[in-house]
């Protein structure tokens, strides 16, 4: 939940003499009334920097970054330059920037930060929402990739080169992207944009997490530290507000918005982020030797056809445990969620996002 204390970012103009990297309390809407006074209607794009993202990497590239983005786009609009300061931070600065009547908010960095950027799009289950700039008005979504790069952006064959991303904002192609919602047993809502998953592979993401200073190879250590004591369970599903059916021994489900996680895993491989569809990839019966063997083809997104895994399109999906233990982990776009019980929706089009 936003605090109430949080601060609104301070608008950074082309060749103003402030540093670039300064929060203060300047409101996007104060500036905005006074752009218009003095220029006509400006643009106002807010950039959403993890400075600590990849041991640090993303803030010391962000700051190689920032002539080259001037040069693209300082004619264009007003750049805001906000540095967040811990956990959720670009949660709050997002919900304050989109109420000031931002009109296009980026994530710069990792998959975390986009996460955290989409989760501040709403409140309370419901899109945010321009205080004074009329039902009509929407805020846009963007990413420029740091750090230890993007699977979303794999989806779309993008290479992690922060200067194409840049040029994709430039061109200002908007496309209606989809984005997964999950509510969990207290019906509090959360969202994702990439993939939520339960079981081993939540399990393996929570523990990649302590592993992050090996890179991509995070991913393979939380996998075999899941395995430690895993045993495949028993789930039951309800796939679109259907009959409940039980699903035996499954090792991990994957619930995707778009095709990759895990540092390159093509886990939801079919999906389509604009189709209104959510694809759930059930895999069933692994053992640890399993895993290892078929690991090629889950990262290359040949595993639909191997024993064990099957996939579904659905709007809805709802998991539950047969024997409820509550220790089943779920998590979303890599950040640890909870446990089962949890549903998982699609909200088609929600989001502007640059294409």
């Amino acid at each position: 939940m936003a605090s109430p204390a949080t601060p609104r970012p301070a608008l950074i103009r082309p060749r103003a003499s402030r540093s670039r990297s300064q929060l203060g309390a300047v409101s996007l809407a104060s500036d905005h009334a006074a752009a218009t006074a003095s220029s006509g209607r400006r643009r106002d794009y807010v950039f959403v920097v993890n400075p600590s993202g990849a041991n640090g990497r993303t803030g010391k590239q962000w700051k190689q970054l920032l002539p080259f983005l001037h040069t693209r786009l300082a004619d264009q609009c007003n750049i805001c330059e906000c540095i967040t300061s811990g956990p959720s931070h670009a949660i709050d600065v997002t919900r304050e920037a989109i109420k000031d009547g931002a009109d296009a908010v980026i994530a710069v960095g990792g998959d975390g930060t986009l996460h955290e950027v989409v989760n501040g799009f709403f409140w309370k289950g419901s899109p945010v929402r321009a205080l004074d700039r009329g039902p009509d008005h929407l805020t846009a979504l963007g990413l420029i990739p740091l750090g230890t790069g993007s699977d979303f952006a794999r989806t779309f064959g993008w290479s992690n080169d922060p200067r194409q991303a840049i040029d994709r904002i430039v061109r200002g192609v908007k496309s209606k992207l989809d984005i997964g919602m999950m509510e969990g047993p207290n019906g509090d809502q959360h969202f994702f944009i990439n993939v939520a998953d339960i079981h081993l592979s939540a399990k393996a993401g929570y523990f990649a997490s302590m592993y992050k200073r090996f890179g991509n190879l995070c991913y393979v250590l939380g996998a075999l530290r899941g395995f430690w004591g895993h045993t495949n369970r028993d789930l039951r599903i309800k796939v679109n507000g259907g009959e409940w059916r039980t699903v035996d021994k499954v090792t991990a489900l994957c619930v995707g918005n778009a095709k990759y996680f895990g540092g390159g895993m093509k886990i939801t491989p079919t999906v389509d982020p604009f189709s209104g569809d959510l694809q759930v990839v059930i895999i069933q019966d692994f053992k640890w030797y399993s895993f290892l063997l078929k690991l090629h083809r889950l990262y290359g997104g040949t595993h639909l056809t191997v024993n064990g895994v099957s996939s579904i399109r659905v709007q809805s999906v709802e998991v539950a445990e047969v024997v409820p233990n509550g220790d089943v982990f779920v998590q979303s776009d890599g950040e640890h969620f909870g446990f089962l019980p949890t549903k998982f929706s699609v909200l088609p089009g929600a989001v502007d996002f640059f294409s």
